[in-house]
């Protein structure tokens, strides 16, 4: 009876209720990025005199903004379009590791408001609300991954070992926005976005190494299977 209570509970890749779940979390993410361009206020008038003008308006600031969340929660929808792609079946638990994780995605283009706002962009407290909501966003979808895991969905499972690696990887982003907020209230807030950039070289760099890692791992796991499974 309780495995047929189960079965029951586990939506299989090609039902209607797997389909339904991953076009819901798509349409969350596209609404999210439009949301963003609440933040971006039309400029007055006579800003619009010369280019200039215009960018010298609060408009740069709230373009900047929404540039960066945009960047953002485009890499959000990307990771997670690849976790729930990966997935063989989807189960009321990894439903609800989605649902949390979209509720941080959701909440971005607040949090953008306070980068994007010139007159609370340099307020520290602006820069650590943001890179708090980037953070838990990063660790709840990375949540997702590992309740998938524990629920058996996953179409193409790695060894243990190389799971840890890509959590190292996926560690990387929080570090850096987390490592911003001091940084903004000991040097200031161009100082903590400044902080941000350092991940177009470190993702790259923990993107290689976390692949090269992953790569030697599958191969001692195919070639010693029930070492791997112990790992």
């Amino acid at each position: 009876m309780a495995t047929a209570s189960l079965e029951s509970s586990r939506y299989e890749r090609e039902s209607v209720e797997f389909a339904r779940t991953f076009a819901f979390l798509d349409a969350v993410y596209a609404i999210a990025l439009t949301l963003l361009v609440v933040n971006v206020e039309p400029p007055a008038a006579s800003d619009w005199r010369s280019l200039t003008a215009l960018l010298g308006s609060e408009l740069g600031w709230q373009l900047l903004g929404f540039g960066i969340s945009f960047a953002v929660i485009a890499v959000f929808w990307r990771a997670n379009h690849r976790i729930v792609g990966g997935f063989s079946a989807i189960t009321p638990a990894t439903i609800t590791a989605n649902l949390v994780a979209i509720a941080f995605i959701v909440l971005i283009p607040f949090s953008t408001q306070g980068i994007s706002d010139s007159a609370t962009a340099d307020q520290p407290l602006a820069i650590s609300v943001y890179a708090v909501n980037i953070s838990v966003a990063v660790l709840a979808q990375a949540a997702v991954f590992f309740v998938a895991r524990h629920d058996g969905v996953l179409r193409d499972p790695l060894p243990p070992r190389a799971d840890t690696v890509k959590l190292l990887d996926t560690l990387t982003t929080p570090a850096v926005f987390l490592a911003s907020i001091p940084v903004a209230y000991l040097l200031g807030a161009d100082w903590a976005r400044y902080t941000w950039a350092l991940l177009l070289v470190i993702g790259p760099l923990s993107g290689r190494w976390a692949a090269r890692r992953i790569a030697r791992i599958r191969a001692a796991s195919a070639s010693h299977p029930a070492g791997a499974a112990r790992g």
